[in-house]
């Protein structure tokens, strides 16, 4: 597994950085799941340490926590409790989802853009209908059972996610949280 802990505008000693790995590897040990990389990044927000976690599993799922404290291995400890609090929750359902899935998760590669915004000009009529790109991004869409993506977007807390139905050829899916509290599910490849 493959770790990456750092600090914004902070310094983490080795001592930090060993205790991380620790911990983290004593939380995967208990659960299922296979997991292929972690980030973690300590920050100072006023009095207090934040730190934000990141973790990728070969099933597809990514675990983010985020955790504050007045002490830094506070603030880590904090943010550990709610990984494992994750994974304990989806431990039954990432076995009976993965038990059959050798192979990790495979992750297409595409183009994000972050579009800039209309600043509240509703009434003049803009000068061309494209859109300025602000930024430009790769991400990673994942091939998931629906049952997988609809896990990965509660895990992530998302509002939606966009994947590919890994019973299909061609095209993308997306899962989201309808206004009801019910998933919606949009299957273009459906007739």
């Amino acid at each position: 597994m493959q770790y990456q802990i750092s600090g914004k505008q902070i310094d983490i000693g080795e001592a930090l950085q060993t205790h991380v790995q620790t911990e983290i590897d004593a939380i995967i040990e208990k659960y299922p799941g296979r997991p292929t990389d972690a980030l973690v990044v300590f920050s100072k927000d006023g009095h207090e340490f934040v730190c934000e976690s990141v973790m990728h599993l070969s099933t597809g799922l990514t675990v983010q926590a985020k955790g504050r404290a007045a002490e830094i291995y506070a603030a880590f400890e904090n943010c550990a409790e709610k990984m494992e609090k994750q994974l304990r929750r989806y431990k039954r359902r990432l076995k009976d989802h993965y038990k059959e899935r050798s192979q990790p998760v495979e992750l297409s590669g595409v183009s994000s853009y972050i579009l800039a915004a209309n600043d509240g000009q509703d009434d003049d009529e803009p000068e061309t209908l494209t859109p300025m790109i602000v930024a430009e991004m790769e991400t990673k869409i994942p091939q998931l059972s629906v049952g997988e993506a609809v896990m990965q977007m509660e895990l992530a807390g998302a509002p939606l996610l966009v994947f590919r139905n890994e019973r299909q050829e061609t095209g993308v899916n997306i899962v989201y949280r309808r206004d009801d509290g019910n998933i919606g599910w949009i299957d273009p490849n459906q007739t």
